[in-house]
C-alpha cells in the first residue's frame, strides 16, 4: 500500500510540474497610429527551445494554430486581419511527413482597430495557443486580455 501511495505521489507531482510549465509569456498594449486608429499589439515572448505556432498552418500540420477571439465592442471596428510580425520558421519533418509554421523567441500579433467616436474604451478577448519543443507539446492554453485605448 505504501508503494502505491509513493507511486501515485510521483505521478501526480510530475503531472503538476508539466501543468505549471509555461514557456510563453504574453504582453498586450495599444499604440495610436492615426485619428481614432490604434494598433493592438499582442506579443508573445517564447523561452529558448520552444515554438509558438502561426495562425495559419500547412495542410499536413498537426499543431494547433494560434487563434484570437476579440470580443465585440460597439465603439470600434476591426480593420483587416491580425498580422504576424516576427521571423516565421517553416518546419518540415520528412520522416513523420509533418510541417508547421512556427516562431521562436518572439512574435508580435498586430490588429488595427478604429474608434467610431472619440471615447475611452478597451478591447477584451482571448488568445488560444500551443507550444512545443523538440521533445513534447503542451496542451493548448487560453489567456484572456484587456487592452486600454487612450
Amino acid at each position: 500500500m505504501k508503494k502505491f501511495f509513493l507511486f501515485a505521489s510521483i505521478v501526480f507531482g510530475a503531472l503538476s510540474l508539466q501543468a505549471q510549465q509555461n514557456p510563453v509569456s504574453w504582453t498586450f498594449s495599444s499604440k495610436k497610429v492615426g485619428d481614432k486608429q490604434y494598433e493592438l499589439h499582442m506579443t508573445a515572448t517564447i523561452q529558448k527551445g520552444w515554438h509558438l505556432y502561426s495562425q495559419v498552418q500547412p495542410e499536413d500540420a498537426i499543431a494547433i494554430p494560434t487563434g484570437f477571439k476579440i470580443n465585440n465592442n460597439p465603439l470600434l471596428t476591426l480593420e483587416g486581419k491580425i498580422k504576424e510580425e516576427g521571423k516565421m520558421e517553416k518546419f518540415h519533418d520528412a520522416k513523420l511527413e509533418l510541417s508547421a509554421h512556427q516562431y521562436s523567441n518572439k512574435v508580435d500579433f498586430v490588429q488595427v482597430v478604429k474608434l467610431k467616436a472619440n471615447a475611452k474604451t478597451n478591447v477584451t478577448g482571448m488568445v488560444e495557443f500551443q507550444t512545443c519543443n523538440d521533445e513534447k507539446c503542451l496542451p493548448p492554453k487560453k489567456v484572456n486580455f484587456t487592452i486600454d485605448l487612450n
